[in-house]
């Protein structure tokens, strides 16, 4: 079985993947949105995307490709703790380095370590791939933020490990598919809808939850794309979608949204890899 991940070996993701699916192969892509595309091909089995971390919020490329690829859902989801490390070439020593490469919210989460060296940040498209840019560089003023595990795999020294501002630094990835991954019953549901333009409609669209004892665990606005100033709910609700109380319960909130969709029904995430 193959599983695709946003990233290359050494990745966060890839440590989803393999928590998450010990015996796949795991397939690395360029981008979040490759990753959607070779499951909805079928390249892929399933997928393995990063959608919030406990620092730098929610990702909303991953949001808004579940939203609008109608073929793929939420199947589960794998936390990963994370611990990022700056990463030089062999010799290279802390005081020397000017930058440091990496996806932009690896940058976010390690912001007041690279302040207090006047480090300059420099954003690339994944954390692993920052690794191998600075391994080819050989520059001793270059470093990277990635995993220790990247270090291994490109030859790179350890300058400084547990950088991250917040030490207890988690990312939920989210797994993507058409069909039951088999990781669990479904104990939870995301959606994401458009209430209407009226006094009252966010209550009202969130009263039914409330009413049949349904724990909402996320709740979050974000823009409409195409719709300058225009908000769309993005809903975590702790319900399978097979729950009756949860059935019910959208009949009545689509009285009060413009778009209402259920992103995925699955089995929530326990331990962190």
């Amino acid at each position: 079985m193959k599983v695709a991940y946003q990233g290359e070996p050494g990745a966060y993701s890839e440590r989803a993947v393999r928590a998450a699916f010990p015996d796949a192969e795991a397939m690395p892509c360029d981008t979040v949105r490759l990753v959607f595309s070779r499951v909805t091909s079928e390249e892929a089995e399933f997928g393995v995307v990063p959608l919030e971390n406990s620092q730098a919020g929610s990702v909303n490329e991953t949001y808004e490709l579940l939203w609008h690829t109608s073929l793929v859902k939420i199947v589960g989801e794998q936390l990963v703790r994370v611990d990022h490390a700056l990463l030089g070439i062999p010799g290279a020593r802390l005081e020397g380095v000017k930058r440091a490469r990496s996806h932009w919210q690896a940058l976010a989460q390690c912001e007041e370590f690279l302040a207090s060296l006047r480090i300059e940040p420099v954003p690339v498209h994944d954390t692993a791939g920052a690794a191998r840019l600075v391994a080819e560089s050989g520059d001793p003023a270059e470093a990277a933020i990635a995993s220790v595990d990247a270090a291994a795999i490109n030859g790179l020294a350890v300058l400084a490990e547990r950088i991250q501002t917040d030490k207890e630094n988690l990312t939920k990835f989210a797994v993507i598919g058409t069909h039951d991954a088999g990781l669990g019953a479904p104990d939870k549901t995301s959606l994401v809808m458009a209430v209407l333009d009226e006094p009252g409609s966010l209550l009202h669209s969130l009263e039914p939850f409330a009413g049949r004892g349904i724990n909402l665990h996320k709740l979050e606005s974000r823009p409409r794309r195409g719709r300058p100033f225009e908000y769309v709910m993005y809903v975590d609700v702790m319900a399978s979608g097979d729950d009756e109380r949860l059935r019910d319960a959208l009949r009545d909130v689509e009285a009060h949204t413009s778009l209402l969709r259920v992103l995925g029904t699955y089995r929530s995430a326990n331990d962190p890899a």
